[in-house]
């Protein structure tokens, strides 16, 4: 069994990045995403488990002395954080693994995995940025301010990354981040057909 190949999508708050990739894993099979601890409050309709892994402050600050992440952040005075267990054992069992995550963690990621494949989302354009925010009635109006200056500084990171998706379009978005996905599986070596290559060159 061939490894998985971890991909690492990052974009500013707002950009649809969740979205895009609740559709992946609803389309694609073997690739699961990672889900995170934060010390942030659970919002409505969120589970533990199935959206974040909520923690306490204390309980975050004890699994980064234990060395469980493999990346770490503060966001708006909330902790994140990913599991380094749960990512390597992943791969190692031939699934593909998608991580959301800021730009500071998508560029310790890539110092551990250097064939990983960075994705960044961006939005049609700020004003989009900030009407997306603004309907989501999730934050108030100094958080959503705070989140379209972060916005900026985010976005300057899109050099870092392999790929660029614009997400305008929802069904063009998603199609080009399913065929990133299949290109990158059909790359040498390709993992998976080791028993076939072995057969037909016997």
């Amino acid at each position: 069994m061939g490894k998985g190949t971890l991909f690492i999508i990052s974009a500013p708050s707002g950009a649809g990045k969740t979205s895009l990739v609740n559709e992946i894993l609803g389309r694609m099979n073997n690739i699961q995403a990672s889900i995170s601890h934060t010390t942030r409050d659970c919002r409505p309709g969120e589970q533990s488990g199935v959206d974040y892994h909520f923690v306490n402050h204390d309980d975050f600050l004890s699994m980064i002395s234990n060395n469980a992440f493999l990346e770490h952040a503060e966001v708006f005075g909330n902790y994140y954080g990913t599991s380094e267990h749960w990512v390597k054992d992943t791969l190692a069992g031939g699934t593909d693994v998608i991580l959301e995550i800021d730009w500071q963690g998508a560029e310790q990621v890539r110092k551990k995995f250097s064939d990983s494949k960075s994705i960044f989302i961006l939005p049609p354009s700020k004003k989009a940025l900030r009407q997306r925010l603004n309907g989501r009635g999730q934050d108030d109006a100094d958080v959503i301010a705070k989140r379209i200056a972060a916005a900026t500084e985010e976005m300057s990171h899109y050099v870092d990354a392999n790929y660029l998706v614009v997400n305008d379009d929802f069904t063009n978005a998603s199609n080009e981040l399913e065929a990133i996905i299949t290109a990158t599986r059909c790359q040498q070596p390709v993992s998976g057909v080791e028993k076939l290559l072995l057969d037909l060159l016997s």
